[in-house]
């Protein structure tokens, strides 16, 4: 990992590459504007940078949560509903007001290309 140079800000540390930036665009099936990918790469680097920060905090006294919820004592409150099974809808009844179904599957019209 080196510096940034040229005028950039100094002392953030690139993680992500041109490449990288590329080849996130293309998975993302976006179209970066050449003069987007230069912003985009900083962005992506700032990022990094602020999470390496974030690891940096002593953690050790904290206890791991699965849920804000579970720090903010709403479950002991009974403010969530129960997990209860409740009866669904009734799949002919269903199937039949669709426009095109297969009786188990709706189907739709193909609206992605790749």
């Amino acid at each position: 990992m080196r510096q940034k140079g040229n005028g950039e800000e100094q002392g953030m540390t690139v993680k992500v590459t041109v490449e990288d930036v590329e080849r996130v665009a293309e998975l993302a099936h976006l179209q970066l504007a050449p003069e987007e990918t230069p912003r985009m790469l900083h962005d992506l680097n700032a990022i990094l940078d602020y999470v390496a920060e974030l690891n940096e905090l002593d953690t050790s006294g904290v206890e791991p949560l699965a849920q804000v919820s579970e720090l903010l004592g709403v479950a002991a409150a009974g403010a969530l509903r129960a997990d209860v099974v409740l009866a669904s809808l009734d799949r002919a009844v269903v199937m039949a007001q669709a426009p095109e179904t297969d009786q188990v599957f709706f189907k739709v019209p193909k609206v992605i290309e790749r």
